[in-house]
């Protein structure tokens, strides 16, 4: 049978049982190694991402050649698919949108409409962050670009859930300005059907502003989450033992008054 052995350390004072102490550290052992598996998911996907990223840039398809049925946000190759355009801003219709955050500054996402040469669609290009501008008499940076021009995007597909924020537009002057980018509002203030993705300029293209967005979105939020719910397991298993086989609840309790 195997004993239990107590030892004590100044005022702490611990009872192991050899065989609970092995149950123990197993469990704990095999928690952590959980949450370090999910950390490798999360980290595969990521590269997984950046190779299909890296891939995408030297390869990347006039958007006009992309299905119609293909555009849909059930179809998971749209996401950050590399595209190229042929053709010209719209620059006296750019959209400006509100709170957009670059290392902790505020300022406006910079969105400006682009025709394509190919067949006159319209397609909602998003091209970076410029700061706020609250000097009278000063002008919001919007740095247009003239004239025809070629650049590569990538797609950008919002969540199934995602809902944009109303914004109340001012559509008698442009710039306008929106909280979120509303495609479907877009259209009628354009006037004209619009292609029905977003898509956002990779560095170094001409239009490009600073960019805040990750170039790479990959899915990992669900990895660290069950990541943090394993290593959240394995404290709480090191803690309930210690306060289960020793006198640290008393030593946290402290003396009892009127003792």
């Amino acid at each position: 049978m195997i004993s239990t052995n107590e030892y004590t350390f100044g005022v702490f004072s611990i009872r192991i049982n050899w065989l609970i102490l092995a149950c123990v550290l197993l469990t704990i052992l095999a928690f952590g190694r959980l949450g370090l598996w999910q950390l490798d998911r999360a980290a595969e996907k990521v590269n997984a991402q950046q190779i299909m990223e890296n891939e995408s840039k030297s390869s990347a398809e006039p958007i006009e050649s992309i299905p119609n049925g293909h555009l849909n946000r059930a179809n998971p190759e749209l996401q950050n698919r590399h595209v190229a355009l042929v053709g010209e801003y719209l620059n006296d219709k750019t959209i400006l949108l509100l709170g957009q955050f670059h290392q902790t500054q505020i300022g406006y996402g910079v969105v400006t409409p682009f025709r394509l040469s190919a067949n006159g669609q319209i397609v909602l290009v998003s091209r970076g962050w410029t700061s706020a501008v609250n000097k009278p008499g000063q002008t919001i940076r919007t740095a247009p670009v003239e004239g025809p021009v070629s650049v590569t995007a990538q797609l950008y597909v919002p969540s199934a859930g995602w809902k944009p924020r109303e914004s109340e537009i001012d559509a008698s002057q442009w710039p306008i300005f929106m909280r979120d980018l509303e495609l479907d509002i877009v259209s009628q203030l354009l006037g004209e059907d619009i292609w029905p993705f977003e898509v956002r300029l990779t560095a170094d293209q001409d239009g490009a502003l600073a960019r805040h967005w990750p170039a790479v979105s990959a899915d990992v939020d669900q990895n660290l989450s069950y990541a943090l719910q394993w290593f959240c397991l394995s404290l709480i298993v090191v803690f309930a033992s210690l306060l289960a086989s020793s006198n640290l609840w008393a030593l946290l309790k402290g003396p009892e008054r009127g003792a």
